[in-house]
């Protein structure tokens, strides 16, 4: 029996890493959930009714009507109702769950980025280099993520860059600190003292050997994350400090019902509302699996 190679090893690794996570209903369920919520948001503009940002296609008198109401013109049927604008809520779903998955997406990979470069060369390097990054991220911990979320875009205004740049300035400490720790473990092992012993950059050393060991964490925590970074945009955009009104989020369009939910228009609120959770249950879901599937001294089997 001929040994295999590293390519064949990795590849049986990341099969088996598949195998037992598919082997959980619950996580497959959410998985499913996650693929259609994120193939709808990214076919928004072919599968929605209406494009609820084109502001000269709405019409006021199609104001909060009901759900399975036909629209003045009888051009549209509004499966879901109509907000305060006329807008189709069905589509205006659509779209708010595409922005809301770019924003956690894009938001998140920046965090992440940033985390795990100062989190790696803290803890590859120590001593007073690690004492003054690691304050810095104490410092970052000790404020509320939507605190530093609030400040920074009251000074900058709304915006899509500008909230997806809040967002991850408020938690690229989390993933500097998951980063640091497991570095920490990681640099004492043999295999990095025989890159150092040969001589290997520090560049090298850290994104050559000691990143692709650190994912597995970084992997869970940015999922996690995701889901944490959707939940705070839609908060922000419900105070009115996240995107503008012309482009409303998940979380503004169930601000702009709020005020009818006590008149019978429950609708504006309830399914935007219900369409937010289901995404961050499904990527809760997925988070969960993953943290037990790539924790290694969990023993996760299939049954």
């Amino acid at each position: 029996m001929t040994a295999m190679t590293q390519p064949q090893r990795e590849s049986a690794a990341w099969q088996r890493v598949v195998r037992i996570y598919f082997s959980s209903r619950t996580a497959t369920a959410g998985a499913l959930l996650l693929a259609a919520i994120l193939l709808a948001a990214l076919l928004a503009p072919l599968i929605s009714p209406q494009n609820p940002y084109d502001l000269s296609r709405l019409n006021l008198l199609d104001a909060r009507l009901a759900p399975g109401a036909v629209s003045t013109d009888g051009s549209l049927t509004f499966l879901l109702g109509a907000d305060a604008q006329g807008r189709d809520m069905l589509s205006a779903i659509l779209y708010g769950m595409r922005i809301s998955v770019t924003v956690g997406v894009v938001s998140t990979l920046i965090a992440l980025s940033i985390g795990l470069i100062v989190g790696l060369w803290a803890g590859y390097r120590g001593g007073r280099i690690d004492a003054i990054l690691m304050r810095l991220v104490d410092i970052q911990l000790s404020f509320p993520s939507i605190m530093i979320a609030l400040v920074l875009l009251a000074l900058s205004g709304p915006g899509l860059g500008k909230i997806i740049f809040a967002l991850a300035a408020a938690q690229w400490a989390y993933y500097a600190r998951t980063a640091r720790s497991t570095a920490l473990v990681e640099r004492r092992k043999e295999y990095i003292e025989a890159a150092t012993s040969l001589g290997l950059s520090d560049a090298r050393i850290l994104f050559r050997h000691l990143l692709p060991n650190c994912l597995p964490p970084l992997i869970v925590v940015a999922a996690l994350q995701v889901a944490s970074a959707i939940s705070l945009e839609a908060t922000l955009s419900f105070l009115g400090l996240g995107l503008p009104v012309t482009e409303p989020s998940l979380g503004l369009l169930i601000s702009n019902g709020f005020e009818y939910m006590l008149s019978g228009k429950y609708w504006i609120s309830l399914y935007p509302g219900i369409a937010l959770l289901l995404m961050v249950a499904a990527i809760t879901l997925v988070a969960d699996r993953l943290r037990d599937v790539l924790n290694p001294r969990l023993e996760v089997r299939m049954p």
